[in-house]
């Protein structure tokens, strides 16, 4: 990437942004850089004074400040350049330097002018059980992707790739867990302007004097390929953004008990034995999920008493959630709970007893308290480490399952009216900062509703992310195929097809293990699915038969003896496009992943149902006078290949079953 600024008289001026040749910034349209609406004015880089820089070398990292003053204003630019990669990261920070409040209505941290290029706009939808939907449009007029629902990926992902007429990509995120936005507006003189960053819908916020707020960082990658693209963007997430935790990095094969049980089935008996199973197949967490606590009524609903996270349900648990704890860990394991502290359930002494704590918004209870609030922050600190020291837990289940739409507009929780969801996210943010800081082996996973809260400021908190609910095999595919555009696997958390006790699931949410069609094929389908990323089943495990209980064993061994460390630390090439949950879409998925040393490589292909009977699949990124070794990781395959050939013609495969799939190493 070549990024230059330039100053000119005393404005500082973006002069460059480019990759391989080919410009993104408009040849005639000096860019704003940023954008702020203060007071009723639009101030930027090209109509603020340019002070002077910083620049600091951060391990790989080189961080420029740009000082910008005007208006009775401060702009501190934050802009990082990561080292062997074409990525940007950039935000302002805005400092009140008068003696009046001023009134902020819009705070866009990146704002630049792109020429008119016949480019196309490739985005995705999200919401539950459709998250990572495909669009595409041409830019030929507006275009606004944007969140208003509280959370990152409800509505839409805080991602896009934008492909110009050459193949070029300019792709950007939001690193934001609430509302955010880009635009794509026309310019009077040809091209666009791009903007985004904190979504200015229902927001505003008032800075006394000497008071700074900090915009919504966001990244910025150029690449010749979408593949290039989420290399970036996996690359630097793994080295800078993802919190480190030893057990986390190890890629732990989880077990949940919540699909096949929910909180109406699951008890301490049934938690037990299923733990004692999961020890002997080769499992490494147990995760207890909803449905542990509250009064002790087996008939409690657990959405209803979300905040009294200090009542547990003896009925269901006589002996307590710390004799579940010590059980799994006698037996080798870790343990992991769940929890959703942000939420505040109708039935919550909670809410009467700190009325001050509750998130409102016109007077409404939203569902949730605030963390505006710094006595909440508190409380919710306290709140994990009781679950943590009490519980001996060495996972959280971070969910949030509700919109909470432009936030909570009290005046009295610290904020103003018009920045309650952006305070809010920041004190989330403190509290998962101080738990990890106090407890750096317990692992973190973030949830909600499945995938409507995933973006790169949640995944600087947590060390995983769930990706949604239902998983059924299409859409899983489709899901990790998005997903991983923006997020590096080892992060990407999701089940092997389900057994739902669900009396009304997704069309699609049929899994049953007892099915007399369930074959061993069928099964490796699924499970391979997904070992694509973080490696997680959700069955009824002393249930199972016993030839799929083997089966499953023998994913486990396969999964830690090869394929974890593909997933930990290679870079992922999208072989196909993306299958799709309804039918459409690519009907054959192939994923590669190469070592950095590009020695090894794994491949992972599955025919779906509805596929052509045999699909040349072409590899990336290989030496092509080299020989390489094909073999499968169970010896079901041996060939050798030129790299050459491979990429040019690729390897057929004839014989797998609809479905089916292949999972193979080359070396």
């Amino acid at each position: 990437m070549n990024f230059k600024t330039k100053k000119q008289n005393d404005q500082l001026l973006l002069s460059e942004l480019s990759f391989a040749g080919h410009s993104w910034l408009h040849p005639e349209v000096a860019s704003e850089l940023f954008s702020i609406d203060m007071n009723e004015q639009r101030l930027n880089a090209t109509n603020l004074s340019f002070k002077g820089s910083r620049e600091l070398d951060e391990q790989g990292v080189q961080r420029s400040v740009f000082i910008f003053e005007g208006a009775g204003v401060r702009i501190d630019y934050h802009l990082l350049q990561y080292a062997d990669t074409s990525l940007l990261e950039c935000w302002p920070v805005i400092t009140n330097l008068s003696r009046a409040v001023i009134h902020l209505n819009r705070v866009d941290s990146i704002c630049i002018n792109i020429p008119a290029d016949r480019a196309e706009v490739f985005s995705f939808t999200g919401n539950w059980g459709s998250e990572f939907e495909p669009h595409r449009t041409m830019l030929d007029q507006t275009v606004i992707l944007q969140s208003r629902s509280g959370r990152s990926s409800k509505g839409n992902h805080p991602w896009f790739a934008l492909t110009s007429r050459d193949g070029q990509i300019l792709s950007a995120s939001v690193a934001w867990s609430a509302n955010w936005i880009f635009r794509f507006e026309p310019l009077t003189d040809g091209g666009f302007r791009l903007s985004g960053g904190i979504n200015d819908w229902e927001f505003w916020k008032d800075l006394d004097p000497g008071e700074s707020m900090q915009g919504a960082p966001v990244v910025i990658a150029l690449g010749d390929s979408l593949n290039t693209v989420s290399q970036q963007y996996a690359r630097v997430g793994r080295r800078y953004w993802y919190p480190k935790n030893d057990f986390a990095s190890t890629l732990p094969v989880e077990w949940n008990h919540w699909w096949p049980y929910e909180d109406v089935e699951i008890n301490e008996a049934v938690f037990m034995k299923n733990v004692e199973r999961a020890a002997e197949m080769g499992f490494e967490v147990c995760v207890l999920d909803a449905g542990w606590f509250g009064p002790s009524d087996p008939g409690t609903f657990w959405e209803h008493y979300r905040g009294d996270w200090h009542l547990v349900n003896d009925k269901r648990f006589p002996g307590g959630i710390r004799k579940l704890s010590d059980h799994v860990h006698a037996l080798g394991m870790k343990f992991g709970i769940w929890c959703e502290f942000e939420g505040l359930g109708p039935h919550a002494a909670l809410a009467r007893e700190h009325p001050d704590y509750v998130a409102l918004r016109d007077g409404n209870s939203i569902g949730q308290v605030c963390f505006g609030n710094q006595q909440v922050q508190q409380w919710a600190y306290e709140t994990l480490r009781r679950l943590i020291v009490e519980y001996n837990a060495d996972w959280i289940k971070v969910d949030y399952n509700l919109d909470a739409g432009a936030g909570c507009n009290r005046s009295d929780h610290g904020h103003s009216a018009g920045d309650g969801l952006y305070a809010h996210v920041h004190g989330y943010y403190r509290v998962m900062e101080r738990i990890r800081n106090e407890f750096p082996n317990v692992v973190l996973e973030n949830c909600s509703s499945g995938g409507l809260r995933i973006d790169l400021g949640t995944l600087r908190q947590t060390h995983m992310t769930y990706l949604s609910d239902p998983d059924y095999p299409e859409h899983d595919l489709q899901i990790f195929w998005g997903a991983s555009t923006m997020l590096a696997p080892n992060v990407l958390l999701h089940w092997t097809f389900s057994h739902w006790r669900n009396i009304n699931p997704p069309p699609y949410q049929t899994f049953n293990p007892h099915d007399p069609n369930l074959t061993h094929e069928k099964w490796d389908y699924l499970a391979r699915i997904s070992m694509l990323g973080c490696f997680g089943l959700s069955q009824k495990l002393p249930d199972l038969p016993d030839w799929l209980s083997q089966r499953i064993v023998e994913n486990i061994r396969v999964y830690k003896a090869h394929v974890r460390r593909f997933v930990k630390q290679a870079d992922l090439y999208r072989l196909t496009e993306q299958p799709r949950r309804n039918g459409d879409g690519d009907r054959w998925a192939a994923f590669q992943y190469s070592m950095p040393d590009r020695s090894e490589h794994l491949l992972f292909v599955f025919r779906m149902p509805g596929a052509e009977r045999q699909r040349h699949i072409r590899l990336h990124d290989l030496e092509s006078e080299r020989a390489y070794k094909i073999e499968g990781l169970e010896g079901e395959l041996r060939l050798e290949m030129s790299g050459k050939d491979l990429m040019e013609n690729g390897l057929l495969f004839t014989d797998l079953g609809e479905p089916g799939s292949a999972l193979l190493k080359l070396s």
